[in-house]
C-alpha cells in the first residue's frame, strides 16, 4: 500500500510541477508591478516595439494633415523621425511609464477576471515623440495628437481557460510550489525502494518541465492568432515572451534536474550490484586406496 501511495504521488507531481510554476510566475511577475516593469522595460530597445510605436504615431499624424501628392513622402519623413526618437533615453522612460500603466489591464485580465485586454496606451510615448521632434523642428510635428492610442498585447477571449487557470493560480500564489516540494518527500519517504522512487521522481519532473514548456508554446500561439496581422502582433509577440522568459527557464532547468536525478540514482544502483562469481573448478574426491593419476 504505501508503494501504491509513493507512485500515485510521484504521477501526481507531474501535474503540479506546471500548475506551481505558473502559479508562482502570476503572483511575483504579474502581480508585482515593480518586476512588470523591469521585465518590460528593455523592450524599448526591441526592434518590433520600435517599430509597432513608429507606425502607431505616424498614422495618427497622417490623419491630421493632407499634403496630396506629397503624402507619402512626409509620412516616410516622420516614420523615420519617430524610429530615430526610439532609441533615445526619452523614449526609454517614456516607454516605461506606459508599462507602468499596462500592468494595471494586465492584472484586471489576467487576475481579477475584469477587462478585455492587455493593452499598453501610448500616450505618454506620443507626447514625447512631440516635443521632440517639435524641438527638432520637423514639419507638421506640431499636429502630432496627443491621446489614447495602444498597442495590444492579448485579448482576454484569446485565452480561453488558461485565463480562469490563470486567476486560480494568481490566487494560490506560492503554495502550490510548497505542496509540491511536501508531495515528492512524502513520496520518497513511503517509497519501499528508495532508488526506483528517486528515478520515478526524476521523470514526473522533467514530464511535468515538458507540460509546462507545452502551456507556454500554446498560450503563445492562440495569443497571437487572436491578434491583427500588423505590427501589434510582433510587439505582441516580442512582450509575451519577455514576460514568459521565466517560465521558459524553469522548464528548462526543471527539465534538465529531473533527468539528472533519474540518471544519478539509476547509475548508482547499477554500481551497488555486485558482479556474479566466476565459475571455479570443482575438486573431484578421491576414494581411499584409489592412486591418484592427476
Amino acid at each position: 500500500m504505501r508503494s501504491y501511495l509513493s507512485t500515485a504521488l510521484i504521477v501526481l507531481l507531474a501535474v503540479l510541477t506546471p500548475l506551481s510554476a505558473i502559479a508562482a510566475w502570476a503572483d511575483l511577475e504579474i502581480g508585482d508591478t515593480g518586476r512588470f516593469v523591469s521585465t518590460m522595460a528593455p523592450l524599448a530597445s526591441d526592434p518590433a516595439v520600435q517599430g509597432a510605436v513608429a507606425d502607431r504615431v505616424t498614422d495618427q499624424v497622417m490623419t491630421q494633415i493632407d499634403v496630396g501628392p506629397l503624402q507619402a513622402g512626409v509620412r516616410e519623413l516622420l516614420h523615420e523621425a519617430v524610429l530615430s526618437f526610439s532609441t533615445s533615453e526619452a523614449f526609454k522612460n517614456a516607454w516605461t511609464t506606459a508599462a507602468g500603466a499596462a500592468h494595471t489591464t494586465a492584472q484586471q485580465v489576467l487576475a481579477s477576471g475584469g477587462g478585455d485586454a492587455v493593452a499598453i496606451d501610448l500616450a505618454p510615448v506620443t507626447e514625447q515623440v512631440k516635443r521632440q521632434l517639435m524641438a527638432d523642428r520637423v514639419p507638421y510635428a506640431d499636429r502630432i495628437p496627443v491621446r489614447h492610442n495602444e498597442i495590444t498585447v492579448l485579448k482576454a477571449n484569446g485565452l480561453g481557460v488558461w485565463r480562469d487557470v490563470a486567476q486560480a493560480l494568481r490566487t494560490a500564489g506560492l503554495r502550490p510550489a510548497m505542496a509540491t516540494v511536501a508531495l515528492a518527500a512524502a513520496a520518497l519517504l513511503l517509497a519501499g525502494r528508495r532508488r526506483r522512487a528517486l528515478i520515478g521522481l526524476g521523470l514526473s519532473f522533467a514530464a511535468g518541465a515538458v507540460a509546462l514548456a507545452v502551456v507556454v508554446a500554446v498560450t503563445r500561439a492562440t495569443t497571437l492568432e487572436n491578434l491583427p496581422d500588423n505590427g501589434d502582433r510582433s510587439a505582441a509577440a516580442a512582450i509575451f515572451d519577455a514576460l514568459t522568459a521565466s517560465l521558459r527557464t524553469t522548464a528548462w532547468w526543471v527539465l534538465g534536474a529531473g533527468l539528472a536525478l533519474a540518471a544519478v540514482a539509476w547509475l548508482m544502483g547499477r554500481r551497488r550490484r555486485a558482479p556474479p562469481a566466476p565459475p571455479g573448478r570443482t575438486p573431484v574426491p578421491v576414494a581411499a586406496g584409489t592412486p591418484d593419476r592427476s
